[in-house]
């Protein structure tokens, strides 16, 4: 499993942290983490503090957004579209894997291979202490203060669930 950390997208996320002077450890998995659910069971955790990271596009202009949403929560389309002021969609797996560089289950909230144009981060996030995001991998995350999520991503904190 150790060998899961010499993945390229599981490197780019950790080059992203050791440039950025983020001192953060990988976490490899016995079991996958690849819905929040699965997460939450492998690392004792409760769902909530899982982060999702759903990539939407908006049809219109065909900028891509990310969205952290808490693990426990469903994202909406409704709210990030009167946000964005555009048609959005889920961008599929082809387009997640071609914009962000990872597959979806393992999608890093940062060290994207195209930067979003925005990152919108769930507001009900910052109900925990940390929260544990994909890193490049679904069997790979880490854990971090929401705070420093916001800083490291640039993201903003909204409500974008139902």
């Amino acid at each position: 499993m150790t060998d899961l950390l010499n993945k390229k997208s599981v490197l780019r996320v950790k080059d992203f942290l050791d440039n950025n002077n983020l001192n953060i450890k990988l976490i490899v998995l016995d079991e996958t983490a690849r819905t929040a659910n699965d997460a939450a069971k492998s690392l004792n955790k409760k769902v909530g503090a899982i982060v999702k990271s759903l990539l939407f596009k908006n049809i219109e202009n065909n900028e891509y957004y990310l969205c952290l949403v808490s693990g426990d929560q469903y994202m909406s389309k409704e709210k990030l579209s009167d946000i964005t002021n555009g048609k959005i969609v889920k961008a599929n797996a082809d387009e997640c894997k071609e914009y962000t560089g990872f597959s979806i289950g393992g999608v890093s909230p940062f060290a994207h291979k195209t930067k979003p144009t925005n990152i919108f981060i769930d507001e009900n996030l910052d109900k925990y202490e940390s929260v544990y995001a994909a890193a490049g991998h679904p069997f790979v995350v880490f854990g971090i203060k929401f705070e420093d999520l916001t800083k490291i991503t640039k993201g903003k904190v909204v409500s974008i669930v139902e």
